[in-house]
């Protein structure tokens, strides 16, 4: 089993130059098509076929859905109810991606910084973009300076750091679980050959203790951490994006504010 993709990074398989910039074609790449291909593929059988008395496989799926819109509804408010869709296939994606890597085939995707750095942006371009539409340009730019002007500095970090921490910590800690089942793969390994090498023939060649214990491994580091990392992701997804869009009538309040505010200053300067 080899894991030196996970130190050296993505294998770049091919590159499609263009005259503005090249396109590396990598593991992360071909895992991220697949996956794309999968979850079309699931999504139109799970569409297909939809009865107003449903069978046992339609229940399920409309539990699962359901449970998706509570969870969103419960998290970012009913008003939100939108973003559901967005964050179900984040979830299912980041699902699929590290099980994919699981096969042995492929590598997982969510092991790549730059598929979960881009995720993070995409949800923090959505952040940006409610902030301006519910708030407008001027108020965003604004809230850099809150509480006091001397925290720009600091708010602008925090504002940066936001989707580097995203992505790192989903990154970090699905690669860092897969470098440790290797080192511990390696170390059954070693182990193996001192406790069974005095067997004779090729007997003492198999590794008998890297049977079973990488695999128990393997259900915790790539499908338990690989379950709560998708979660907490978009977990923190909601609870940014939700940020930003506030129920309707808090939006509405804050703009007849700052119209009266408008036009009291207009008001005092016509006095003047």
């Amino acid at each position: 089993m080899d894991f030196s993709g996970l130190a050296n990074g993505a294998k770049v398989y091919f590159t499609i130059h263009t005259p503005w910039f090249d396109i590396n074609i990598t593991q992360s790449t071909i895992t991220l098509i697949v996956a794309t291909i999968l979850l079309t593929v699931i999504g139109i059988i799970v569409s297909k076929n939809i009865k107003k008395r449903p069978g046992g496989f339609q229940v399920i799926v409309e539990k699962l859905v359901t449970m998706l819109y509570n969870l969103v509804e419960g998290t970012m408010g009913k008003h939100n109810l939108r973003f559901a869709p967005y964050i179900g296939t984040l979830f299912l994606s980041s699902i699929i991606c590290t099980l994919l890597g699981m096969t042995q085939i492929l590598r997982s995707a969510t092991a790549d910084l730059s598929v979960t750095l881009a995720w993070a942006l995409v949800t923090t371009g959505l952040v940006w973009f409610w902030n301006i539409k519910n708030f407008g340009f001027v108020s965003w730019l604004k809230g850099f300076t809150e509480p006091i002007v001397v925290m720009t500095p600091m708010n602008i970090v925090s504002e940066i750091a936001q989707p580097i921490s995203l992505a790192f910590r989903h990154f970090g800690n699905v690669a860092g679980g897969g470098v440790l089942t290797a080192l511990i793969y390696g170390a059954l390994s070693g182990l193996s050959s001192i406790v069974f090498g005095w067997l004779p023939g090729m007997l003492g060649n198999l590794p008998f203790l890297q049977v079973g214990i990488p695999a128990v491994l393997s259900i915790y580091f790539d499908l338990f951490s690989g379950f709560v990392q998708a979660f907490v992701f978009c977990l923190l997804t909601m609870v940014y994006v939700g940020a930003a869009c506030p129920p309707p009538e808090e939006v509405e309040a804050s703009r007849l504010e700052k119209a009266e505010k408008k036009a009291a200053k207009k008001a005092k300067k016509q006095k003047s």
